[in-house]
C-alpha cells in the first residue's frame, strides 16, 4: 500500500468518524432548553438551541403590577438572556466540532471575520481525488 493510500484511507476513516458524530450532535442540540427568571420572579422563559420561545410562565402575579412597557421591556430582556444562555450551551456542545482556534459564539453572534466557504471537488486534495477515482479537470469544468 502506498503512502499515498494510506493518508487516504486515513483521511476517509476521520471523515466517517465525525459523519457518526453528527446524530449524538442533534441528540445533545435538541435537548438544549434554557430557562431564565425575568425580574422580580416576574416571569419565565424557556427557550431552545436555536432561540426559540418554547415555554413562557407568569408563576407570580407580579407581572399584574407591572406598567405596560416595564412588562413588555422585561418580557424581551428576559428572552434575550434566555437566547444567550442557549447559545453559550450550543457553543459548549459545537466548540470541541470546530477546526483549530475557531470560536463557535463569535461566529454565531455573526462576530467572525471568516466566511464560510462551501467546499468543491476542486478543493479536495489531488491525493484523495485518485483515491476516489475522480477526475480533477473533468471535475472543475462540471463545477464552474
Amino acid at each position: 500500500m502506498s503512502i499515498y493510500q494510506e493518508q487516504a484511507e486515513q483521511l476517509v476513516a476521520e471523515y466517517e468518524a465525525r459523519r457518526s458524530r453528527t446524530g449524538e450532535l442533534r441528540r445533545k442540540l435538541g435537548e438544549i432548553r434554557e430557562t431564565v427568571t425575568g425580574p422580580r420572579g416576574s416571569m419565565k422563559v424557556t427557550v431552545d438551541a436555536q432561540g426559540n420561545v418554547t415555554a413562557l410562565e407568569f408563576p407570580t402575579g407580579a407581572y399584574k403590577r407591572m406598567a405596560p412597557k416595564e412588562l413588555a421591556d422585561a418580557l424581551l430582556e428576559t428572552i434575550g438572556k434566555a437566547q444567550e444562555k442557549a447559545m453559550e450551551s450550543v457553543g459548549g456542545v459545537m466548540t470541541p466540532e470546530m477546526p483549530g482556534s475557531s470560536n463557535i459564539l463569535e461566529m454565531m453572534r455573526a462576530k467572525a471575520d471568516a466566511a464560510v466557504k462551501v467546499p468543491t471537488v476542486a478543493d479536495i486534495p489531488q491525493v484523495i481525488q485518485e483515491y476516489l477515482g475522480l477526475n480533477r479537470t473533468e471535475q472543475e469544468g462540471r463545477s464552474a
